[in-house]
């Protein structure tokens, strides 16, 4: 009887593979970093950072006629955090990072539920912020349409925290929905329309984000919510050699501690790129980020790129609006940018870019300096390997911004990081016709 049963099972999964696609493919992504000034200044007393860190995925997808599920199961650990013979992981690095499902409810209209990847045009305002090793999602419900050239995504998500006081079974509150997070980027609820129309050589999207935090009341008690508006679009032109991209974004509204009014906080951007040859690529651009005058505080004009790539923008030292540089100077990036093909597989990118604020500080100073970046990628069967070399010549107004003296910072700030990325593919069945 066992073995019948476990033929007919094995008979069943074939069944269901022939009808259905199953694909099961993973990730390991090692980088080791040397910070000697990244993100802010180091003090010429203290030693540079360095450390290994990993993430390591595993995804599995199941598509069916009319529904996909996807998983994506994450572990981020730096090497030697974890004591060597003690089995439980206290540092919490072990994740569910994707659990989705998409229905398919006709042939242009569809619905995505679960945990999921935000990600949208050059990824400026939304992205999935695929640097970062734990990467970025959100859980929420998405209504998709696509037809012809044309797409649209509006989206829900209200957040819970977890409770004890609603009982194992439930686990989350049985009176209120008091949802207490303290930075920008945990929402209490969340709503937001994306829209995309693509022509021959050009595209332009349309991008509407309500999203809200919770009040609190002098005695701690929920009071509502805030909310910050964020109105923008992307344009993209291409035609041959010669490409161009825009962004455009405004903010009003309440920031996310309730006591400061967010008005007319905006951020403007425009790159242009053009192909020189088939192994050498240029690009220039200029990017304006609103700021504030820093003596204010019960309003503010500083524009929040909140849920985008951010590393990907104003410098791979992440100097800006990667954890810092919240409501506060702003931000004038002028950069240019070199990109070599150096063989089949090899392929160099330089990049300067010299910041400045949009506000003064204090002092009267606006420059910030100029950041030179260096990025070397090289593939191989199966594998690739990315280095890359990050220097910051600071500006007075930089020693000023993070609140290190010139006298007191170390002579030479810069970063430095190797990465190996592999991603291999353990199964995949291809559906039949």
């Amino acid at each position: 009887m066992k073995k019948q049963h476990v033929v007919v099972v094995l008979a069943l999964l074939c069944t269901t593979f022939t009808f259905a696609q199953f694909t099961l493919d993973g990730q390991f992504r090692p980088r080791t970093e040397y910070r000697n000034g990244f993100q802010t200044l180091i003090p010429d007393a203290s030693d540079a950072g360095f450390a290994i860190n990993t993430r390591s995925r595993l995804n599995a997808g199941f598509t069916a006629d009319s529904f996909k599920v996807y998983i994506s199961l994450q572990d981020v650990s730096v090497w030697g955090e974890n004591p060597q013979i003690i089995p439980v992981d206290d540092n919490n690095s072990f994740a569910l990072f994707e659990a989705w499902a998409s229905l398919k409810l006709s042939e242009k209209w569809s619905t995505k539920l679960g945990r999921q990847i935000i990600s949208y045009d050059d990824q400026r305002f939304f992205g999935g912020l695929d640097w970062a090793q734990q990467g970025r999602n959100h859980d929420l419900a998405l209504l998709q349409y696509k037809g012809g050239k044309f797409m649209l995504d509006v989206g829900l998500a209200f957040n819970q925290d977890l409770d004890g006081n609603g009982g194992p079974l439930f686990g989350f509150q049985n009176e209120g929905t008091a949802y207490p997070a303290n930075n920008p980027f945990q929402y209490k609820t969340m709503q937001y329309v994306y829209a995309k129309q693509q022509w021959e050589g050009f595209s332009a999207s349309l991008l509407a984000v309500n999203y809200a935090h919770q009040n609190f009341d002098v005695d701690g008690n929920a009071d509502g919510v805030n909310s910050l508006i964020t109105l923008g679009t992307h344009l993209n032109y291409k035609k041959g050699s010669f490409g161009a991209a825009a962004n455009a974004f405004i903010q009003n509204g309440e920031f996310f501690n309730g006591a400061t009014d967010v008005k007319g906080a905006y951020l403007l951007g425009l790159d242009l790129s053009y192909k020189v040859s088939s192994k050498v690529g240029l690009g220039a651009g200029v990017e304006l980020i609103s700021g504030n005058d820093v003596t204010t505080t019960d309003r503010t004009e500083a524009f929040l790129p909140t849920f985008g790539t951010n590393h990907k923008f104003n410098g791979f030292m992440d100097y800006f609006y990667v954890g810092n540089h919240v409501n506060t100077i702003g931000l004038f990036d002028v950069h240019a940018s070199a990109n070599f093909k150096l063989g089949e597989k090899a392929s160099l990118l330089a990049k300067i870019l010299n910041f400045s604020g949009d506000q003064e500080l204090p002092s009267g100073e606006k420059s910030l300096g100029t950041e030179l970046d260096l990025v070397y990628t090289q593939g191989f069967k199966g594998y690739a390997l990315k280095i890359g070399y990050s220097h910051l010549f600071p500006a007075d107004g930089m020693y000023e911004l993070k609140g290190v003296t010139e006298a007191d910072a170390a002579s030479s700030q810069n970063w430095a990081w190797a990465m190996l990325i592999i991603k291999p593919k353990f199964l995949n069945t291809a559906k039949s016709e």
